[in-house]
């Protein structure tokens, strides 16, 4: 998948955590995982952005490795959301396995650059 589509994946992804967030109650438990799952998802898609305009291979790792934090992050609040309440899990199953997806496409991407890094370093 070239970056651009990625790019578009990503924002899309960011997309469907505010759209979900936004539907869950305001008291102070909810609130809490609201903000926290809106600052990961889309800080995921705004720090891949910013991994392909990196500015050397260790740049974007480091960046990538951002990226993976932030999606991990977002799938613990997306979990956490089920545990207080199963009847989430319809609208947050198909949200979380974009989350998967993306996390596992980021983990290979990382995987690749530090090889080629390794390479580079053997030439």
């Amino acid at each position: 998948m070239d970056h651009e589509k990625l790019k578009n994946r990503f924002k899309a992804f960011a997309l469907s955590i505010v759209q979900f967030a936004e539907q869950l109650p305001e008291n102070v438990v909810y609130k809490t995982i609201k903000g926290q799952m809106i600052r990961s998802g889309t800080s995921s898609a705004a720090n891949y952005r910013a991994a392909c305009r990196r500015k050397s291979g260790k740049d974007f790792i480091a960046k990538m490795g951002i990226v993976e934090e932030e999606l991990d992050e977002t799938m613990f609040w997306l979990e956490f959301a089920v545990s207080i309440s199963e009847s989430w899990r319809s609208q947050i199953t198909p949200i979380w396995k974009e989350a998967d997806e993306l996390l596992a496409i980021t983990v290979s991407s990382i995987k690749t650059a530090r090889a080629n890094q390794s390479n580079k370093k053997g030439d």
